[in-house]
């Protein structure tokens, strides 16, 4: 459970580590890192990522770093770098004083460069980029060298340091590795170390003009903070052998690189050119609309950090790609906030009910269960009068079979409060459309039981009219209405758009309890869902919910009514 420790299972990670200490491998040590690019938010992928290599170190007594990999200018902002150290902190994990940036090893990265030209590892290419690509050659063909692979040491040095100075345009030049053009391993043969780049870096501004590749820093920045086992998802397992070569040739302290499977959810997307598309295009109000997969969107929806920790304890470490179904997402929520949210009563679409034998002007104070599932809650005081709401969905003027809620001549309970019975539909006289109910009630049932045993078939949800708070609910939903939006390769995703995955329900009415509520803030609002505070649109003159979650997997209803349709068909 959310708020139990759940026993960490077995996998492959912990069992390299377990054997790693036992042979007192790296004096005993743990050291992870999670190392995001700031160029972007960070998605429920990278909330796996943070939760396995801070879960780690925690777990082994070890140490976890929080390491910025600013190595690519043009894409990274000052922006991105707050919100990540806003995010890892809010799902509960400390760096405490080990905030790196990769930029902080720009010096150092450079003289090992110049280390590696002195060995006659490195040298200078005049190639373009398509010149490389041309020249790399393919999985089934060697590569060819570089006509420039043969310069001189010497010369190697003399041009990267006037690269460094500045002397040359972008894309002229390139220091590249020397390995083999003939390697099995496209990532082995002769891949860039540095790039000339003449572009403002949000931290060293306009220091350096070169700016090393990601497989060249990677290895270094892990080397240099002594990290003892780099965590990297299942696509970096083809630059392992890199990662090995350069730390090799430089003799310097030696992480274990080991891959895992990176998280695919159903009912998403985690790239980031895809969601920058929604945003940009305005499908999504925003990174962090409830509908996305971001952190930030997330946690505007109403997940809590428990939840996100719970579900990546849940899913998991594995070797291979797969696919998680959201549901499980879902399902670690709804744990967690069963167990914690607060209930409240709230009609999101509301018929009026006049209980024509409560005596005009009479209010009285009604004890309502906080929460059910902790006794420590307590209970709270809600107020009851002759005017109600109720949902217009819980009355039906010509009821159909197993409809148990209200209808004429039919007797349910109100929640906490009487049972009531409808006798009299009041319609609008143009349209026909339903106004009111006239409704009485047994004051005999106070509390919803009934002296003489009889039974009702239906408890509903109510809020006195008189003391009812007017907010607007916004009820979200699976943002695809396909598992796999991306799959259809002869299709645009976003033409898997769910149409319903946003609806916004004005008028709606509250219990007066709410008009408190505050961001961040759960509620499970009674036989709807759970809902908590807008933290973008809320405000003092207009409270906004967002439903984080329904009470039960409707999506699981209808993928069974959509496969007994299918079924059908065949038929």
């Amino acid at each position: 459970m959310p708020n139990e420790k759940p026993e960490k299972p077995a996998n492959f990670i912990r069992n390299i580590i377990t054997e790693d200490l036992k042979h007192g491998k790296n004096d005993g040590r743990v050291h992870t890192r999670f190392p995001p690019e700031p160029n972007g938010y960070l998605h429920i992928g990278h909330a796996k990522a943070i939760c396995l290599n801070f879960g780690i170190a925690e777990e082994f007594g070890g140490k976890c770093n929080l390491r910025f990999d600013d190595t690519n200018p043009t894409k990274e902002e000052e922006e991105y770098v707050r919100s990540i150290i806003e995010d890892v902190h809010w799902l509960g994990f400390d760096w405490e004083d080990r905030l790196f940036y990769a930029s902080d090893y720009f010096e150092k990265m450079y003289e090992y460069a110049e280390q590696l030209i002195k060995k006659g590892k490195a040298f200078v290419c005049d190639l373009n980029a398509e010149e490389v690509r041309q020249y790399r050659g393919t999985l089934t063909e060697p590569g060819k060298e570089s006509p420039y692979r043969n310069r001189s040491v010497e010369e190697n040095l003399d041009l990267f340091r006037r690269m460094r100075a500045g002397e040359f345009p972008d894309g002229t030049r390139t220091l590249r590795a020397k390995i083999d053009m003939s390697h099995p391993n496209l990532n082995m043969r002769d891949p860039v170390m540095y790039r000339i780049l003449h572009a403002n870096h949000h931290r060293t501004g306009d220091k350096w003009c070169i700016y090393p590749m990601y497989d060249w820093a990677h290895g270094l920045e892990d080397s240099i903070e002594g990290i003892t086992h780099s965590l990297c998802t299942l696509e970096f397992e083809d630059h392992r052998p890199l990662y090995d070569w350069f730390l090799e040739q430089l003799d310097v302290h030696h992480p274990q690189q080991i891959e895992f499977a990176r998280l695919n959810l159903s009912y998403t997307i985690m790239s980031k050119r895809k969601l920058l598309e929604l945003v940009r295009d305005g499908y999504v109000d925003g990174w962090d609309d409830p509908r996305m997969p971001t952190i930030s969107g997330l946690r505007r929806r109403g997940y809590t950090p428990e939840s996100i920790r719970y579900f990546s304890d849940l899913i998991g470490v594995a070797k291979r790609d797969s696919v998680v179904d959201i549901a499980m997402l879902e399902y670690c929520i709804r744990e967690d906030l069963n167990k914690n949210a607060p209930r409240r009563m709230a009609v999101l679409k509301p018929l009026k009910v006049v209980i024509t034998n409560y005596p005009e002007g009479k209010e009285e104070d009604l004890d309502a269960i906080n929460n059910p599932e902790d006794a420590s809650a307590g209970t709270r005081k809600v107020p009851f009068s002759r005017v109600l709401y109720i949902e217009q969905d819980d009355f039906r003027e010509d009821p159909p079979k197993k409809f148990f809620r209200l209808a004429p001549g039919r007797e349910v309970r109100l929640r906490y409060a009487y049972f009531i019975k409808c006798v009299d539909v009041v319609k609008d006289e143009n349209t026909g459309e339903i106004k009111e109910l006239h409704c009485t009630y047994d004051p005999a049932t106070r509390g919803g039981d009934a002296p003489d045993g009889r039974k009702v078939k239906a408890t509903l949800h109510w809020v006195s009219a008189m003391h009812a708070v007017d907010a607007e609910v916004r009820l979200y939903d699976r943002l695809f209405s396909v598992p796999d939006p991306g799959a259809d390769k002869e299709k645009d995703y976003k033409e898997f758009i769910n149409p319903n995955s946003l609806e916004i329900l004005e008028n709606c009415k509250l219990e007066p309890s709410l008009s408190n509520a505050k961001v961040s803030e759960n509620y499970q609002f009674e036989r709807l869902g759970y809902f908590c505070v807008d933290s973008k649109y809320s405000s003092a003159e207009k409270l906004v919910f967002n439903r984080t979650v329904s009470l039960k997997d409707t999506w699981a209803k209808i993928k069974k009514a959509m496969a007994e349709e299918a079924r059908k068909k065949k038929k």
